[in-house]
């Protein structure tokens, strides 16, 4: 049998059109496929089908000491199934011309196989449509999706997955972009599709639209277009391009937002309005990386949320610079891809969980450094609104404040700046008041006290002018709002008012803050 050696390296085409690299590395020996990279154990202890097939079972079987097992696969499980030779596309680089190439809208459907008797999922899994919904389709192979309409996933997956053959199909068009068995460019697979379907007239069954892309500025035009129709992006087609099986780059997706999957680890619980059901689902990426998905789903969703274990759909803007997705809203449960048992290490960062005490939390604070190159960092949330105050320790730092399209989406983005801090090496403190500029000294009466120290988590404001010099305080528990106020110098007093939640509570002292800073109060 062949084999490499050390410090060799050698492709492999496995079922993607892009091939595996092996190598072999002081003896260990490697390869870039996901069945190699999301084993469990040590590297050295690793094998997969590529790397027996290059050096033979009894050489693999010598060097990891011990006979080969076959995987263990749970009867029925998608495991099991081996999915149609489908086409998969690559995302699009936002600079490559298209020009020329094949435009269409993405539908976000299920995608069906269609191998001339039956539909496949890309796992393998029949699809059982009534006969009356095949009727007319021919007996090659076709590919396209089960389409209800623009924001119509979830409603499409639970039609496709009946088994009762119901007349809910009735719902559906299966939408066919392609014939993979035709051999010929992709111009000519087109027209045989008008021609099969238009001359079979198969009545829950139509070819999917193309038109050619003009340019950069007539692909953006058109993607404003359909997502400001609800639609989910666009596919490019690669002119005279061959149908391969796989990821390929004749395949492109555009879209503003990108998407991944991630399985459902907890579900968290709802504040305010979603009192008493799901506020957000604490998910796992298969890199390892946790966070939480708060947005995007409908009431009914909340009631009843995706089960524990099940991997669901996000959208999502950009990743941070810790590798976390900014900005998540969930699309829907995936029943149509795999997801490994085990996930990969994750890379070293910090994972902050976006829950309901951090999100009632008014200030965190975060120190990096000791003496003159101390640092300080703090972050506070009010409703949708995200203030930042960082400098060097000891002075009042500067500010900025950031505003996002709710308190979900905000808290979201606390965890996010909080884990880059976290991987920056700052460490978390007490919150403090912001450092006060120091003030010429002014005599007090001997019978005056010592103004109180501030609470954690409070700001401070105040008023100088004319006869008066006072001050005002405020500060957020959970859902109670804690106000201090008198003369500056004074201990002053103190009320506090619980609200129904900690979402109203920051609301409030919000409105608290807008009101003393409209008659001159000026925080220190």
């Amino acid at each position: 049998m062949p084999d490499l050696k050390d410090g060799e390296t050698t492709l492999m085409q496995g079922s993607g059109s892009k091939p595996y690299e092996l190598k072999n590395v002081g003896g260990v020996y490697s390869c870039s496929c996901p069945a190699w990279r999301n084993q469990s154990a040590p590297i050295e202890r690793r094998t997969c089908k590529h790397l027996r097939k290059l050096r033979g079972d009894a050489a693999e079987e010598a060097r990891l000491g011990q006979p080969i097992a076959p995987p263990v696969r749970k009867s029925g499980s998608d495991e099991d199934k081996e999915g149609p030779p489908v086409l998969l596309a690559e995302r699009w680089d936002s600079e490559t011309d298209l020009s020329g190439w094949w435009m269409s809208e993405k539908l976000d459907g299920v995608r069906a196989y269609w191998d001339g008797k039956q539909f496949l999922s890309r796992l393998g899994n029949v699809y059982h449509a009534p006969d009356w919904f095949l009727e007319g389709l021919p007996d090659v192979p076709l590919d396209g999706e089960l389409w209800l309409g623009r924001k119509g996933f979830q409603r499409t997956v639970s039609i496709a997955r009946r088994q009762d053959k119901s007349d809910h199909w009735r719902e559906l068009r299966y939408v066919v972009f392609d014939a993979p068995a035709h051999g010929a460019h992709f111009e000519a697979r087109m027209e045989f599709l008008r021609e099969v379907i238009g001359k079979r007239k198969p009545p829950f069954a139509v070819a999917h639209p193309h038109e050619v892309c003009r340019g950069l500025d007539h692909l953006r035009q058109e993607l404003a277009r359909i997502e400001a129709l609800g639609g989910e992006g666009l596919m490019m087609r690669q002119p005279r391009s061959k149908y391969e099986v796989g990821r390929s780059l004749t395949l492109l997706k555009v879209k503003s937002f990108m998407d991944a999957e991630a399985r459902v680890l907890e579900h968290q619980p709802g504040a305010g309005r979603h009192k008493g059901r799901l506020g957000a689902l604490f998910v796992e990426m298969a890199d390892g990386t946790r966070f939480a998905v708060g947005t995007g789903f409908s009431d009914a969703e909340r009631e009843s949320p995706p089960p524990l274990g099940s991997v669901i759909t996000f959208r999502y803007q950009e990743l941070s610079e810790g590798g976390v997705p900014r900005f998540p809203s969930y699309v829907g449960v995936r029943h149509d891809v795999k997801f490994p048992d085990k996930p990969a290490a994750p890379a070293k960062k910090a994972v902050i969980k976006v829950s309901a005490p951090l999100a009632a939390q008014l200030t965190r604070r975060f120190e990096y450094g000791k003496g003159k190159a101390a640092k300080f960092w703090e972050v506070t949330r009010n409703g949708s609104a995200v203030t930042l105050r960082f400098g060097t320790a000891g002075t009042p730092g500067e500010t900025k404040t950031q505003t996002y399209p709710d308190e979900e989406a905000a808290a979201e983005a606390v965890a996010d700046l909080i884990a880059d801090k976290l991987d920056d090496g700052f460490a978390e403190s007490a919150a403090e008041a912001p450092a006060a500029p120091k003030a010429p000294a002014a005599k007090k009466p001997a019978a005056q006290s010592a103004p109180a120290a501030a609470p954690s988590g409070a700001r401070h404001f105040e008023f100088v002018g004319g006869s008066s010099s006072k001050f005002w305080e405020v500060s957020v528990s959970g859902n109670a709002v804690t106000t201090r106020y008198g003369r500056i110098g004074s201990a002053g007093q103190s009320t506090t008012k619980e609200y129904a939640d900690a979402a109203e509570a920051q609301a409030a002292a919000a409105k608290l803050i807008a009101e003393k800073t409209g008659k001159g109060y000026v925080e220190k």
